[in-house]
């Protein structure tokens, strides 16, 4: 793997020098596109808009629109607007990890020691799993600052990028439902439901099963086969009465067990 940013962990006064890696890799096809009538591949181009001229990576530069009049930003304007934060992901506190919620986490990395701060890198992460709470810290990467959780996953260290408050919408700009009444054999029932689906969390059980169908018809199209046409299965409950739906939910569960 390729390291996508070097710099440091600030641990009160201990710097642990470290390198990040993605932690993610995509899992759908990558598809190409094509001109409909020929068959050949798209290109984008960047192009100058007053000339049509098509323009080389080497003179693109990069500006902000002030009043109507650009700025332009430079790499060394970007380094020097915050050179510690470029260079250092800064522990902040630590917290307790279910006390953040799933929709602030965003992308997780890999962070691996370089060899003057295998100990301090050790040390953290031991410190971190016998407490049990994460680190909290912000850096700037591609010129962008950014939040961090910082957490023992084996014997590495994990980064998972977070949000912002702000970068959050509020939960009242969409039509929910407020107070409603629930009878005790509804909430019974739903229970029931839940229980019934209860099981240990395993994500090897999990996969990307429709990049799977696609390569599948993909290689079949390939050697000349028509696909085959799929229909839409989909399971109604025969009765609108949702505590008629909850016990046909909890009887089709049974029946697959048996």
């Amino acid at each position: 793997m390729r390291a996508i940013w070097t710099g440091a962990i600030g641990f009160g006064l201990v710097n642990i020098p470290v390198r990040i890696f993605s932690a993610t890799q995509d899992s759908s096809l990558d598809l190409d596109m094509l001109d409909k009538k020929d068959h050949a591949k798209i290109r984008f181009k960047r192009v100058n808009e007053e000339t049509g001229r098509e323009v080389e990576w080497a003179n693109i530069v990069k500006a902000y629109d002030y009043d109507g009049k650009y700025v332009i930003v430079t790499d060394e304007d970007f380094a020097k607007a915050s050179p510690e934060k470029s260079k250092i992901i800064e522990i902040m506190e630590f917290v307790e990890e279910p006390e953040i919620d799933s929709i602030f986490y965003e992308t997780p990395y890999f962070l691996e020691p370089q060899k003057s701060g295998e100990k301090a890198y050790a040390l953290l992460r031991e410190a971190l799993r016998k407490s049990g709470k994460v680190g909290v810290g912000n850096y700037v990467m591609r010129n962008k600052e950014a939040l961090c959780v910082i957490k023992p996953m084996e014997n590495a260290l994990i980064l998972n990028r977070i949000r912002f408050a702000q970068e959050i919408r509020n939960v009242n700009e969409i039509n929910v439902p407020g107070k409603t009444t629930i009878k005790p054999a509804e909430m019974q029932m739903a229970s029931a439901l839940i229980n019934q689906l209860t099981a240990k969390f395993d994500i090897s059980k999990y996969k990307d099963s429709y990049s799977d169908a696609l390569l599948k018809l993909i290689h079949a199209k390939a050697k000349g086969k028509k696909p085959e046409p799929t229909h839409l299965r989909v399971v109604h409950s025969k009765s609108k009465d949702l505590m008629s739906q909850l016990k046909e939910s909890l009887n089709v569960k049974k029946k697959k067990a048996s």
